[in-house]
């Protein structure tokens, strides 16, 4: 190690995150590897196409050019938390009329449409705002559920879509789905039990929330643990543990020789009125 390398390893300052300090250094493994799976996991490539290998060559000028696979910057408006876009985003680039002419800014959005789709294993209809990718991946998994559970949190990106997929694997794993019907609870819990092998139940309760939904629930559960019992309640759970005890000798005893103090009590009791 150089003098150089030292002296940059001796004066580093780590930088502080919301997981390194506060709130957000509390929260447990399960919440953080879902963020990992939302935040950090890089999403599969939609609006360019991926080009496997380090090198390319071109069949016309026969040169070889190294693969540079740069995504697009994309833009994720608030929007997109209320719909399921399918990994379709915003994309902000410029156009040119002509060669001679100055480049101006232009945004491309996805063509949007509200279309109704079907959970099998909640048994709803809901009514979201999609894209023409999102419908043709549902038909590609053969159905609602099928593409949820099988597409990372990082390709759903959408709040709504992540809700859902909770929603879907409680019911799951806690077996819910369908009460009233049992034939059909065994017929569609089979069909969908392969996704739940891949979570815990503590990971699919933390599984969908956003950062400030952790923290508050986060907040309520070390509220709950640490909340004290007042006094009067051990004091009366003691004295009802004792008068049972008490009750339990006294049926033991004789008739004859009463010897709990429960007895004395009592002031309705044949003891208690020859003692006056």
């Amino acid at each position: 190690m150089s003098v150089k390398q030292f002296g940059q390893r001796l004066y580093y300052i780590p930088k502080i995150t919301r997981w390194t300090k506060g709130i957000g250094a509390e929260l447990p493994e399960e919440y953080k590897k879902f963020w990992r799976e939302w935040k950090v996991q890089e999403p599969t490539a939609v609006h360019y196409i991926k080009q496997e290998g380090k090198y390319i060559r071109n069949e016309e000028t026969e040169i070889v050019t190294p693969v540079q696979n740069i995504p697009i910057p994309l833009k994720y408006p608030l929007e997109i938390n209320q719909g399921i876009w399918g990994g379709e985003a915003v994309i902000q680039g410029f156009r040119k009329k002509g060669n001679k002419q100055r480049r101006y800014p232009h945004f491309w959005f996805p063509s949007l449409k509200k279309s109704v789709v079907y959970s099998e294993v909640l048994d709803k209809y809901m009514s979201v705002v999609v894209t023409n990718r999102t419908i043709n991946l549902i038909h590609e998994h053969y159905g609602f559920d099928h593409y949820l559970l099988k597409t990372p949190a990082c390709d759903l990106r959408s709040e709504l879509a992540l809700k859902i997929k909770r929603q879907i694997l409680l019911a799951l794993i806690d077996k819910t789905l369908y009460p009233a019907d049992p034939n059909k609870k065994e017929e569609i819990y089979n069909k969908y039990k392969e996704y739940i092998t891949a979570y815990t139940r503590e990971e699919i309760e933390w599984y969908g929330l956003t950062y400030k939904e952790a923290c508050k629930k986060w907040i309520k559960q070390k509220e709950e643990v640490d909340q004290p019992q007042p006094l009067k309640i051990a004091y009366r759970s003691e004295l009802i543990s004792k008068l049972k005890e008490a009750k339990d000798i006294n049926v033991t005893s004789t008739d004859s020789q009463p010897s709990s103090w429960m007895s004395k009590l009592n002031i309705f009791s044949k003891n208690s009125k020859t003692e006056q």
